[in-house]
């Protein structure tokens, strides 16, 4: 019976050790990725004094997520090879609220990059959208800090219920006692996860309603262009934001469907899935990688680095 019980907690900690790899990879990867996108904007902020909107929120955007990728990744470290740590206040609280805070920063921050692709690439006529065009950029300041106000409330929420469990259960065991103290704080805490889906929903709403209005702005141009055989500069612009914005509607549906998930789980306490959280380590990375490609100064930026290591490494 105990060698039969040893040879589980192996395979389990050999699991546990294999997904930490990948993690480690993908978020090695993502701050790499994300970094990129921050130095080019630093410097070009630097020589011009100035960012536009766009900039601004690409900036922010990997700043919240390199952040997100640390605490993440952290907090798995931790569970994995010290799990005896998260019981160490406040460790866990910090690691919890941290990247709460930032996963919340970095899903609106992308709802907000991809509501500015739409107001100022779509054409409608509509009076409330033109206002919108004219008054975008004064917004973006604004939406910015919105995002950040929610993310600090989502954080403050989970500070308290990962306080409140702490303080009343200090002594449990980290398998049994654990998820039973869940079971009671989950239930009065149920307001708490109906919040963070609610978060989470909101945000992917704002992304298919403006994937939805630039798709519709994109076929309604390509009709009236249909006549027209000169290439249209507005139109590349159409494809080009259509190509970002599509990529990232996938990928957020699957990532607001992981996040979901990830709250079900913990509401009938289980342990989210391995799957869950590699896709949601990697989700990061991906999408700044596309928007790299989709923004012309950064892809720029990017294959003049490449070229340079090309000629450096690979040539003789």
């Amino acid at each position: 019976m105990e060698a039969c019980h040893s040879s589980q907690q192996s395979n389990v900690t050999s699991y546990g050790a294999m997904a930490l790899a990948i993690i480690s990879l993908e978020v090695f990867a993502g701050m790499w990725i994300n970094a990129f996108i921050i130095c080019v904007l630093c410097i070009a902020w630097v020589k011009k004094k100035t960012l536009n909107s766009n900039e601004k929120i690409l900036l922010l955007l990997g700043c919240s997520r390199i952040s997100f990728l640390c605490f993440s990744w952290v907090n798995y470290f931790l569970s994995i090879i010290y799990p005896n740590c998260l019981y160490v206040r406040p460790i866990f609280q910090v690691l919890a609220s941290s990247s709460t805070f930032f996963n919340y920063s970095s899903l609106w921050v992308s709802a907000c990059l991809c509501c500015f692709y739409c107001i100022k690439i779509a054409n409608f006529r509509n009076r409330f959208f033109i206002y919108l065009k004219v008054k975008i950029d004064r917004m973006v300041p604004w939406l910015l800090l919105g995002s950040g106000i929610l993310a600090l409330a989502s954080c403050i929420v989970i500070y308290d219920i990962t306080e409140t469990l702490q303080s009343s259960n200090f002594t449990f065991t980290f398998q049994e006692n654990f998820w039973e103290a869940r079971i009671t704080m989950d239930k009065h805490f149920f307001s708490s996860f109906f919040l963070a889906g609610f978060g989470y929903a909101a945000s992917f709403t704002a992304v298919i309603f403006s994937a939805v209005f630039l798709l519709f702005s994109l076929w309604r141009h390509k009709c009236k262009m249909q006549t027209n055989s000169m290439k249209d500069l507005s139109m590349d612009a159409h494809i080009r934001a259509m190509k970002s914005i599509l990529s990232f509607l996938v990928m957020y549906s699957i990532n607001f469907v992981c996040l979901i998930l990830s709250i079900i789980y913990s509401m009938m306490n289980e342990n989210t899935t391995i799957l869950i959280s590699i896709y949601l380590c990697a989700f990061p990375g991906i999408h700044s990688l596309i928007l790299i490609f989709s923004n012309p100064k950064l892809e720029k930026a990017l294959l003049k680095i490449l070229s340079y290591v090309k000629c450096k490494f690979f040539t003789k």
